[in-house]
């Protein structure tokens, strides 16, 4: 195997593949990438068999061959050349990679192809065309809900679902850990008749939200039982899903919050930021007691220090004190984009609604805690 590539072309394709290359695998094959060169012709994969990209790239091929490279080692070398550097890559018999660029050599060790896992490109399922970057803010808005807890493995994923609203095809993306809910639905221009939910792998997503946030063009989905598959350019992007059920997310979403109040979005975030510099650490309450066309937030920790901001609005509701985590409302209020947001209350012991006008089909679900 013998060709050449200019850095930026490869360094770019070995940076998505970087990130899902399991450096503690036991396996050494999975901490290694699969280079071929056929066809003018460069396919780049890697895997950690739940996750797989295969990328192609053009370039100059002048011999034909295959063979596989630790990925990190390759990835830091390509990374440290000159930006403008000519890379060579020569692989005589598939156990020894060359490379040479700017006055650089390298030899490394390699493990033949026969040894690294078959990827399975299989296209059979759903299709669905959607914009990268609509995509992209479906799960950027929605993400940081997901569990990081393993025992509830069916919460460390996004919900995906298609259903028909008034005879529109409705994509819905859901993230919860239990204790808020973020839920995102976009229209999109297929007749798709409803779709089962399915999850999708919280790494999937991490690693999915870079690939996107590089491009604007419209990408292509297919999804099956078992897998959900990404077609975004040359690239392919492959990942299995969590086998489990998603709870009825609907069921979640409060429907009577009559106490309504709209608020400065910088004012809160600030507000609560500056409050709870005192709090506890491993319970960071912030009360929110609601008075006429006042918001007090409050905190008291386990020294007796205390901390309290007034927030001044439009409000006549009820009147009661409800407490929230305090890093769990920064993180909903930093998601919302609009300079006045409207937060739907019930009482003191119901979960809130926190929306933007702009934006009715951006929900965000938080419970209380007690106080």
């Amino acid at each position: 195997m013998k060709f050449q590539i200019e850095k930026f072309k490869i360094y770019k394709s070995l940076s998505h593949l970087q990130g899902i290359v399991d450096k503690k695998n036991s396996l050494p094959i999975l901490s290694n990438i699969l280079i071929e060169a056929e066809n003018n012709n460069l396919t780049l994969s890697s895997t950690d068999m739940d996750i797989s990209i295969v990328e192609k790239l053009d370039c100059k091929i002048l011999e034909e061959g295959s063979t596989t490279i630790n990925s990190q080692i390759f990835y830091d070398i390509v990374r440290k050349l000159d930006d403008d550097a000519e890379i060579e890559v020569i692989s005589n018999n598939g156990n020894l990679l060359t490379l040479r660029a700017s006055g650089s050599r390298f030899s490394l060790a390699c493990l033949p192809k026969e040894d690294f896992p078959i990827i399975e490109q299989n296209n059979e399922g759903v299709n669905l065309r959607i914009n990268s970057q609509v995509l992209f803010k479906l799960i950027s808005k929605t993400k940081f809900a997901i569990s990081n807890e393993e025992t509830r493995y069916f919460l460390n994923g996004l919900y995906f679902n298609i259903n028909k609203e008034n005879n529109n095809s409705v994509l819905t993306l859901v993230g919860t850990d239990g204790h808020r809910l973020a839920k995102f639905s976009h229209n999109i221009d297929q007749d798709i008749d409803n779709l089962s939910g399915v999850i999708i792998p919280k790494k999937t997503i991490y690693e999915l939200t870079k690939l996107l946030s590089e491009i604007d063009q419209d990408i292509e989905i297919v999804l099956s039982t078992n897998k959900i598959i990404f077609l975004v350019g040359n690239l392919i992007f492959i990942s299995k899903l969590i086998d489990g059920s998603f709870p009825d997310y609907k069921r979640v979403i409060p429907e009577n919050n009559v106490n309504s109040l709209e608020v400065n979005r910088e004012k809160l975030l600030s507000a609560v930021d500056r409050v709870s510099t005192i709090s506890n650490e491993k319970s960071p309450v912030i009360k929110f007691k609601l008075l006429k066309n006042i918001i007090n937030l409050n905190t008291t920790n386990t020294e007796n220090s205390t901390a309290t901001e007034d927030i001044q609005l439009n409000y006549d509701g009820d009147e009661f004190e409800i407490g929230f985590n305090a890093k769990y409302i920064m993180d909903m209020v930093n998601n919302l984009e609009d300079q006045t947001i409207t937060i739907k209350f019930k009482d003191g012991s119901s979960p809130i609604i926190a929306q933007e006008n702009s934006n009715s089909n951006l929900v965000y679900v938080l419970m209380p805690m007690r106080v």
